[in-house]
């Protein structure tokens, strides 16, 4: 723990020693990493003085904002959008990198009985079973979901039950009790008030997704940008990735 401590203290030093004068960084995210953002944002804020100023969206969403001429100073996606984003010029060429990434898990609200996730054939039986599911019609979560549906040869089944929500995560669907369970990357389930973690997908229909950061091509700010992603690589930025259910990815 103390060596923790010193790294981060020599890294605060080195940031504050090269911040110069304070910027405000725009940061376009994927909702799973804003529970991350919300612990290092104020801490980033300490070491460099500069701010960051976040819209979360789904990452189908960024893309085709980004795409349309949305100004950003850093982008965090899914690595297959930030690259198809730098061939198009709008993010810079070999700026991309791995921060983090997570598996999917099954959402059930707080206090409700815990199914069995554990296998492919217990995973099949819950979802047969649940009498609503929410997903996000708008992300790769979603996407993923039905894909999932496909496989277990279950769509026809359980599609009459699902809930689409829009502009919000089907989470919080869970959590008003509109849904019974949804399927979702484990961050974007750890610390949601009124939900809790039933377990994360069997290993043979696991869908580890990973989350990357890229510098946009006309960034106003990119010696800020580039400070923020060795921040994001740092321990004291490791141990908050951890926190939220995800796994740190080294530079």
């Amino acid at each position: 723990m103390r060596g923790i401590r010193v790294a981060v203290a020599a890294l605060v030093l080195a940031m504050s020693a090269t911040a110069g004068r304070a910027a405000e960084v725009t940061v376009l995210s994927t909702p799973t990493m804003k529970g991350v953002f919300n612990e290092l944002a104020p801490a980033f804020a300490r070491a460099t003085g500069h701010m960051l100023v976040f819209t979360f969206e789904g990452v189908p969403v960024l893309k085709r904002q980004i795409e349309a001429g949305e100004k950003f100073d850093a982008a965090v996606l899914l690595p297959a959008a930030v690259d198809d984003l730098a061939r198009l010029g709008k993010i810079a060429a070999g700026s991309r990198s791995d921060i983090a990434r997570t598996a999917a898990g099954v959402a059930i609200r707080t206090g409700a009985p815990t199914p069995k996730v554990a296998s492919s054939e217990d995973l099949k039986q819950t979802l047969l079973a649940a009498r609503s599911i929410s997903y996000s019609s708008e992300s790769v979560s979603g996407s993923y979901f039905l894909h999932l549906l496909d496989r277990l040869g279950i769509a026809g089944d359980v599609k009459p039950k699902l809930l689409a929500v829009a502009g919000r995560s089907p989470v919080e669907a869970v959590a008003r009790g509109e849904a019974e369970l949804t399927v979702i990357t484990v961050p974007n389930i750890i610390g949601v008030e009124g939900v809790a973690l039933a377990g994360v997908l069997p290993d043979e229909l696991q869908n580890y997704t990973t989350f990357s950061v890229g510098l946009s091509a006309n960034a106003g700010e990119p010696k800020a940008v580039e400070q923020l992603i060795a921040f994001l690589h740092s321990p004291a930025a490791a141990a908050a990735i951890r926190s939220k259910g995800l796994e740190p990815i080294a530079p």
